[in-house]
């Protein structure tokens, strides 16, 4: 009897983590584009190691520079997508319907800041300085707001390092 509990609890967590890779999967074959602009990070969080620290600029419009959401819950804000795909912040998500420029991003609350995704991107050993100028990060975002990081963008427009080929 412990042997079928084990054998199916472990093709339940299977199918759970398959599933949870088949929606990112699809998340990056068919969700929308949007850049959003870095906001500046302390200069000793810039590059620490194999990461960069990442902040953004719509997450201190929608909340000020400091955070202080030790009291918010996680949500969604609403960006009016323009040229190249920026999103600037337009409101807090209140329901109502978006125009078709508007995309739906959501944030967790994390240590009192909101956070898109990630707060930090891991690049390879050695290849920091290829993100030295990263002016924005490229997101996936699909229709009810869910993002994924998928690149860091320089001033140009021109996605910065290696692609990692799938």
């Amino acid at each position: 009897m412990r042997k079928a509990i084990a054998i199916a609890a472990g093709a339940i967590v299977l199918a759970a983590v398959n599933w949870t890779i088949h929606g990112r999967e699809q998340l990056l074959e068919t969700g929308r584009v949007v850049l959003l602009e870095l906001a500046p990070v302390d200069p000793r969080s810039l590059m620490q190691g194999d990461y960069m620290a990442l902040r953004f600029k719509a997450a201190d419009q929608a909340f000020g520079r400091g955070g202080g959401m030790r009291q918010a819950e996680d949500g969604h804000i609403v960006v009016q997508v323009g040229e190249h795909g920026v999103g600037t912040f337009v409101r807090r998500d209140d329901g109502r319907p978006l125009a078709p420029a508007e995309a739906r991003l959501r944030y967790r609350v994390r240590e009192g800041r909101a956070k898109f995704a990630t707060n930090a991107y891991f690049f390879q050993e050695g290849t920091g300085r290829a993100y030295a100028s990263a002016r924005y990060g490229e997101f996936r975002v699909s229709p009810d707001g869910d993002l994924l990081l998928t690149h860091l963008v320089g001033e140009a427009f021109q996605r910065l390092g290696a692609d990692i080929p799938r």
